[in-house]
Parts: structure tokens; sequence; C-alpha cells
């Protein structure tokens, strides 16, 4: 028997090659199939909030030395979430013309995101509706907060499993 080695490694290339096309493929229909959707900060894409970035710090910047904002929901559960949040100035005054744009989202997708609208203030505290949420685990609370030409994002990162779970 004579075995040619010459002729399996032109064989092999050749696999190769498409192995690597195939996997570049794949790849490619993976990546359209899950998009970078939105940023977790600036409730934007992330094209604009890295356009924006330096101006987006530094409103937070002004904004912070002007007011405080605290969170006051105690935790986020799959039925009846109240979110609330209390705005004061530095003298620890209640500002009642704030206007709060909040959402509720997943970590991975939009598919699911609850806008929150038009709160009930009182005593600088603004009250969402409740609201049940379609699936259990890991949300973000995204919110915009202005007063004025005053604004600012406060986003925060909550389990519905664990009550205790509090990113900020």
């Amino acid at each position: 028997m004579n075995k040619d080695p010459g002729r399996k490694w032109p064989i092999i290339i050749a696999l190769s090659i498409l192995g690597v096309i195939g996997l570049s493929v794949v790849t490619v229909k993976i990546a359209i199939n899950n998009p970078v959707e939105m940023s977790d900060y600036g409730m934007q894409n992330y094209h604009e909030y890295d356009r924006d970035a330096n101006a987006i710090i530094g409103a937070k910047i002004s904004f912070d030395e002007k007011f405080d904002i605290s969170f006051l929901t105690p935790q986020i559960s799959e039925k009846g979430t109240v979110i609330e949040y209390k705005v004061s100035d530095k003298s620890g005054n209640a500002v009642n013309n704030a206007r709060i744009e909040a959402v509720l989202t997943r970590p991975d997708t939009a598919d699911f995101n609850i806008k929150l609208s038009n709160p009930s203030v009182v005593e600088g505290e603004y009250t969402f509706i409740a609201v049940d949420l379609p699936k259990i685990g890991r949300w973000d609370i995204l919110a915009k907060v202005s007063v004025g030409s005053d604004h600012r994002y406060y986003n925060l990162k909550a389990d519905t499993r664990n009550p205790n779970t509090f990113e900020f």
C-alpha cells in the first residue's frame, strides 16, 4: 500500500476554511438576533449615550449639588409593585415640581419594558401606580428626574426573588 501524505493537507486546509466561514456565519446570525438594545445609563441607546456622556455626567453633578433623590420602594415583587421617589433640595425642603420619567426593564431585553408616568406627588414624594411584573427575577429601575433645567438619571437594579437585593 502506498499512502501519500501529500493528499491529506489540501483536504484539511479546505475543511478548516469551511469551518471558519461556517462559524463566522453563526456569529453574525447570533449578533443579528441579539442586538444591543438600550444602555442602562441614560435610558437611551448606547450611541446617543456615548455621544453625550460628558454632558450627562456634568448634568448629574450639577443636579446633585442642588437636589437629593431617595428611592423609597422597600422591594419589588411580581404583583403590585409601587415605585416611589422622594425629591428634596439640599436644605431638606420637599420639591413638588420635579418631573420623573421611569421605566422598569429587564437587564437583557427591552421586550418587557413598563413605562411609568404621571406619579402622584405629596410632600416631595412621587408615587407611581402599582404595576404587575410579567416575569420574576432581575429588573432595572431607570428614571430621569428633572427639576427645571436640571436633570439626572437614577438607575437601580433589583430582584423579585430576593427583596434585599438592590444596587445603586
